[in-house]
């Protein structure tokens, strides 16, 4: 049940929102600076992010009426580049979750594809984006959380590379893996918000004389389980190579352990203080995944963080790469989170995991160690 009143369902900037893509609509929309690159454009914040005196439940209810005092540093940067702030958008509860269901706040509905999942956790961003209730998001990815809801319903997103953008002000999940980005409907919405935000120049578009490595199999991240494999980036060669890339047949290594325990230890941290004091507050969807998180041992955790900074180090033999977002069928809004998160999400996560940007235009992604080089090449298959 939503615990939003009239005041927080006002939006007089777009149409209703029948897909609840908003847990706070505001009823005033918070106006940036009278000029600059994003003058007039309207931006939906994920309900992760700090705002100043607007309502930030990370969504859960341990924080509904949580109420920062300061904006988070993104959302400063993109109000002073003139941006008009509308509300904040919905999301799985503590944005660990693969799909855009929230037992607090509701479920998202997917405008591209009803019935089906938006992904998660930037649901509420790209529904509202897909629907035309708003023009830009800020979102955050630590998993597949900006790329997987922008694939499922057709819009454009992108997972910074680790560490480039700042992250005060966002409640964290795994800070090893944490990012924020921009999300919008075209590749050159993306690229001017990201210009705001890493407050640099927008790259220029960017495909001829790259090599391209094609990805069939998402890598092996040491857990023991056979990752799914996809075709779907055979159908984007004859484009590419009419831009001029140069594609082949890659593959990424495996990683040397399994990376599971960094990423629960992290979590544990990020909850000690509500969890488990407050384990009975939380959703039957995270509740599982905390108490998990509380057996993980050290060692474990010391192998993971091992093998990630190994990962890191490694350095592509191509310029970019071409893969899917997900490689099975699109989920029921409905479907058990538990049961489709690792399929779901296993061609998006080795990217949050190796540190480098991720580009998703729909269903198609590119990936490269730093932002400039997707975006880059995003401009460029855009305006082919």
């Amino acid at each position: 049940m939503s615990s939003r009143g009239p005041a927080d369902r006002l939006n007089p900037v777009a149409a209703p929102d029948v897909f609840n893509a908003g847990i706070t609509w505001l009823a005033e929309p918070l106006h940036g600076a009278m000029q600059g690159p994003l003058a007039g454009r309207t931006l939906l914040v994920k309900d992760l992010i700090d705002t100043a005196g607007i309502r930030t439940t990370y969504g859960s209810q341990i924080y509904a009426d949580h109420v920062p005092d300061r904006h988070a540093t993104i959302v400063q940067r993109a109000l002073d580049a003139g941006a008009t702030v509308v509300g904040k958008g919905n999301l799985p509860e503590f944005a660990w979750g693969v799909l855009g269901a929230n037992p607090w706040y509701g479920t998202v509905h997917n405008p591209l594809h009803p019935g089906k999942t938006t992904g998660g956790s930037s649901a509420g961003n790209a529904a509202a984006i897909a629907a035309g209730l708003v023009e830009l998001g800020i979102g955050t990815d630590t998993g597949c959380s900006i790329r997987l809801p922008a694939a499922a319903c057709g819009v454009v997103g992108l997972k910074s590379q680790w560490g480039l953008l700042p992250l005060d002000g966002v409640f964290p999940l795994c800070p090893s893996l944490d990012t924020v980005g921009p999300m919008g409907r075209t590749v050159e919405d993306v690229a001017l918000l990201w210009s705001v935000l890493a407050e640099t120049g927008v790259p220029e578009p960017h495909l001829d004389g790259l090599t391209v490595g094609l990805l069939r199999q998402a890598p092996d991240l040491g857990d023991g389980r056979e990752t799914e494999t996809s075709d779907a980036a055979e159908a984007w060669v004859a484009d590419l190579e009419r831009l001029g890339a140069r594609v082949v047949e890659s593959a990424i290594p495996a990683a040397q352990a399994d990376m599971w325990p960094l990423f629960l230890h992290e979590a544990a941290v990020s909850h000690r203080e509500t969890f488990p004091s407050r384990a009975d507050e939380y959703a039957s969807t995270i509740r599982p995944k905390l108490e998990v998180a509380q057996l993980v041992q050290p060692a474990a955790v010391s192998a993971a963080r091992e093998a990630l900074a190994v990962w890191r180090r490694y350095e592509p033999d191509v310029d970019l790469y071409a893969c899917p977002c997900y490689a099975i069928e699109l989920p029921a809004e409905d479907a058990d989170e538990l049961e489709v998160r690792l399929p779901l999400s296993s061609f998006l996560r080795w990217v949050n995991l190796i540190g480098w940007a991720g580009l998703a235009i729909g269903n198609m992604q590119f990936v490269a160690p730093d932002d400039r080089t997707v975006l880059a090449a995003g401009l460029a298959w855009e305006r082919r």
